[in-house]
C-alpha cells in the first residue's frame, strides 16, 4: 500500500473539490446522520472527529481534544494541518468556508487531500454546521492563526486572519439547533465509549476527553491498538489462550485482526473500516468469518482432530466464545447507507480472507497447544448445536403436528394481521389475568411466564430450548431459534415486556431482554420490543383518579390539589393490584400508555452490561452494584 503521509504544502485549496450544494439538509437531517433524536445528537460529534482522525491516520495529528462544554457546545481540536484557507478555484470563497458550507466538498474526493478517510462521504463539517445554531472554526495552519463564524451554515463574514503563529491545526466549536434536535444533551459516557473505539483503532493518536458540567477527564492512548481493544472487551471473562493479533498490508490496504477466544457462548465481534464502526458488518466480516471456518477445519484434519467420519465445524461451531476486531483502511470504501453501517468493497473480502488466513493457520501451527485449546471449544459447540438442532426440531415438529397449536397458556388475539397485533410478555397468574380482562382481544395477545426464566447467558442453546417459558415464547412468537430463525413469520409486530415495577420485575424484565438481545437479536434491531411502563402510584381524591409513574410526577400532582382535600395514595407493587380497566388504562390502551422502545444504539456497551449483570464473573457484577446502589430510589424487599 502506498505511503499515505503526505508534505503539508501538497494539501491545499486546489484539493478541496465540490460536487455539489448543500441542500435540504435542514429539512430531511435524517438523510445525513440517520435520526435527529439523541443518536443523531451524537453523530455530529463523530462527524467532527472523523476528520480529525483522518488526519491522524495520514500520519500528521497526535492529539485530539473533545470538550463538552458549560453553555451546551462541543469543542473538537486537533494538531493536524489545519483546514486550508486558501481560494477554492470552483467556488472563489476560501476552503474552509467551501468545506464548512457545501455538501461533499472536501479532502477526500480526488487524489489530493487523502488516501486514506473514515468521513469519504464528505457530508460531515458541512451537515454539522447546517445544523448547529453557532459554529465557530478556528484554524493554525502556514503560520497563520484563522477564525470564522457561522450561524445555521451560513457565515457571519469572511474568514479573518487574527495573527501569526507557529501552532497548526483545526478547532471546530458547535451548539446544535434545539429546533432539530429533540435532545440536546450530550451523555459523557456516550462520547467517552466512542473516543476510547477510536483511540484502540488509530494507534499512537492521544484522544482527551472533557465534561465541563462535572469536570470530567478522561485520556486514551493505546500502543497496543485492536489489542488492546480485544483485552478490554474480555477484561471480565474467563479467557482461552493469548490475543492473536494479525497486521498485514495488502494490494487492497491494511488488514488489522484481534481475536481471543472465552469460555462463554456468545459471539463477540466488532468490524470497521477507517476507523468506522460498520455494526452490520460487510465484505471485511464475510471474508473473515470464511478464513476463520476454513483455517480451523483445515487444521482440525490435519492435526486429526477431527476424524474421517466427522462433518466439518460450521461457521457458528468456531464463532462461539470468539472476541475479535476486524478493522480494515483502504483507499476507497463503499459504504452502504448515508450512516456508513456495512461496507460494500467485494475486494475487501478476498483481501481479508487471503491476508488473516494465511497468518492465522501460520499462528496455528506455531502454537499447537492453543489451537488444540481452540479446536476443544469449538467441538464442543458442535456438540452443542446437535443437541439444540434435535431439541429445536422437537418443539417445532410438535406445533406441526398439533396443527401449529399454540401455548395453552397464550390468550391470542383475533386479527391475523400481524402488522397490527402485539404480544405482551406478563410474569405470573395474577397479572395475566387482570391483563386478559383488560386486553383488547382483537389485537393484544398475552403470554403469562411463570417464575424466572432460564439466564441464558450462561447457557447454550439446547438447555435454552428445554426451558418450558422459553419453549412457548418461541412458539408464540412464530420465528423459530438459531440457525432456521426467519423474522419475517413474526406473528406479532410490537412484543411488549411488561413486569412489576419492583425488584423480581426488574430481574425477570432482564433476564428477558438478555434473550431477545442474545437470541433475537433481529427483533431488538428492527424495533420490535418494547417495556411496558405501568404506574407506580394512584392518587384519588373524591371521584379523582390521577396515575404517577415516577416520585417526581407524584409530587406534581399532588400539588395540584387545593389545600384541604382529602388525598389518597396507592402504591402499586404489582400489575396484580390493579383491576381490568386501570390496566388498560393506564398501560394497555395505544391512545394514553407510555412504552420505552428498546435500541441498540452502542452494541459494545450493551455487550458490557449484559456481560457484567448476566455472566458468570462475580466480582464485576458486585462492582456494579457497589457503584450504582446509591442511585436506586426505591427499592422493594
Amino acid at each position: 500500500m502506498a505511503d499515505n503521509t503526505q508534505t503539508s504544502s501538497s494539501y491545499g485549496a486546489d484539493q478541496i473539490q465540490v460536487l455539489e450544494g448543500l441542500a435540504a439538509v435542514r429539512k430531511r437531517p435524517g438523510m445525513y446522520i440517520g435520526t435527529t433524536d439523541v443518536a443523531g445528537l451524537h453523530h455530529l460529534i463523530w462527524e467532527v472527529v472523523d476528520n480529525s482522525i483522518d488526519e491522524a491516520m495520514a500520519g500528521h495529528c497526535k492529539n485530539i481534544s473533545v470538550i463538552m462544554m458549560k453553555d451546551g457546545g462541543i469543542s473538537v481540536e486537533d494538531d493536524g494541518r489545519g483546514i486550508p484557507v486558501g481560494i477554492q478555484k470552483q467556488t472563489g470563497k476560501s476552503a474552509l468556508e467551501t468545506v464548512l458550507t457545501i455538501l461533499h466538498a472536501g479532502g477526500k474526493f480526488g487524489d489530493g487531500g487523502y488516501k486514506i478517510s473514515g468521513g469519504l462521504h464528505g457530508v460531515g463539517v458541512s451537515v454539522v454546521n447546517a445544523l448547529s445554531t453557532k459554529l465557530m472554526a478556528e484554524v493554525w495552519t502556514d503560520g497563520g492563526y484563522y477564525k470564522q463564524e457561522y450561524k445555521i451554515g451560513e457565515p457571519k463574514s469572511d474568514i479573518q486572519k487574527i495573527g501569526k503563529t507557529d501552532k497548526r491545526g483545526t478547532k471546530i466549536t458547535f451548539y446544535a439547533d434545539p429546533t432539530i434536535f429533540k435532545i440536546t444533551e450530550y451523555d459523557y459516557t456516550t462520547v467517552l465509549n466512542r473516543m476510547r473505539q477510536q483511540a484502540y483503532l488509530t494507534k499512537g493518536v492521544t484522544i482527551n476527553v472533557t465534561d465541563e458540567h462535572t469536570d470530567k477527564r478522561y485520556r486514551f492512548y493505546f500502543e497496543g491498538g485492536i489489542s488492546s481493544y480485544v483485552h478490554h472487551l474480555n477484561q471480565n471473562k474467563e479467557t482461552l489462550g493469548e490475543i492473536v493479533h494479525i497486521e498485514k498490508e495488502a494490494p487492497e490496504g491494511l488488514i488489522d485482526v484481534a481475536l481471543q477466544y472465552t469460555q462463554t457462548f456468545n459471539e463477540h465481534v466488532f468490524t470497521f473500516a477507517n476507523t468506522i464502526n460498520t455494526p452490520e458488518g460487510g465484505m471485511h466480516l464475510t471474508g473473515f468469518r470464511s478464513a476463520l471456518t476454513r483455517t480451523l477445519n483445515n487444521y482440525a484434519r490435519k492435526n486429526d482432530i477431527l476424524k474421517e467420519k466427522d462433518e466439518n465445524l460450521t461457521s457458528d461451531d468456531v464463532r462461539e466464545g470468539l472476541t475479535a476486531i476486524i478493522s480494515v483502511k483502504i483507499p476507497d470504501p463503499q459504504f452502504e447507507g448515508q450512516t456508513k453501517s456495512k461496507l460494500g468493497n467485494a475486494e475487501v473480502r478476498t483481501a481479508v480472507e487471503v491476508a488473516f488466513g494465511e497468518a492465522f493457520e501460520m499462528y496455528l501451527d506455531e502454537h499447537p497447544s492453543e489451537g488444540r485449546l481452540i479446536l476443544g471449544k469449538c467441538i464442543l459447540a458442535v456438540r452443542a448445536r446437535l443437541a439444540a438442532r434435535a431439541a429445536r426440531d422437537s418443539v417445532l415438529r410438535k406445533g406441526v403436528l398439533e396443527g401449529m397449536m399454540l401455548p395453552g397458556k397464550l390468550a391470542d388475539c383475533s386479527s391475523k394481521d400481524s402488522k397490527n397485533s402485539e404480544i405482551f410478555i406478563v410474569e405470573g397468574d395474577s397479572a395475566g389475568g387482570s391483563a386478559k380482562q383488560g386486553r383488547n382481544r382483537e389485537f393484544q395477545a398475552i403470554l403469562p411466564l411463570r417464575g424466572k426464566i432460564l439466564n441464558v447467558e450462561q447457557a447454550r442453546l439446547d438447555k435454552i430450548i428445554a426451558n418450558a417459558e422459553i419453549k412457548a415464547l418461541i412458539i408464540a412468537l412464530g420465528i423459530g431459534i438459531g440457525e432456521t430463525m426467519d423474522v419475517t413469520k413474526l406473528r406479532y409486530d410490537k412484543v411488549v415486556i411488561m413486569t412489576d415495577a419492583d425488584v423480581d420485575g426488574a430481574h425477570i424484565r432482564t433476564l428477558l431482554l438478555t434473550l431477545f438481545y442474545r437470541h433475537f437479536a433481529p427483533l431488538v434491531e428492527q424495533g420490535h420490543i418494547y417495556i411496558a411502563q405501568p404506574p407506580l402510584y394512584k392518587i384519588a381524591s373524591g371521584k379523582t383518579n390521577k396515575y404517577a409513574y415516577n416520585d417526581e410526577e407524584k409530587e406534581r400532582i399532588l400539588q395540584s390539589f387545593t389545600p384541604g382535600q382529602k388525598v389518597s395514595i396507592q402504591r402499586y407493587k404489582g400489575l396484580g393490584e390493579m383491576n381490568p380497566d386501570q390496566l388498560w388504562e393506564t398501560t394497555m390502551d395505544p391512545a394514553r400508555r407510555m412504552m420505552l422502545q428498546v435500541r441498540i444504539e452502542d452494541a459494545e456497551r450493551a455487550e458490557v452490561v449484559f456481560d457484567t449483570l448476566m455472566g458468570a464473573e462475580v466480582m464485576p457484577r458486585k462492582k456494579f452494584i457497589q457503584a450504582h446502589a446509591k442511585k436506586v430510589k426505591n427499592l422493594d424487599i
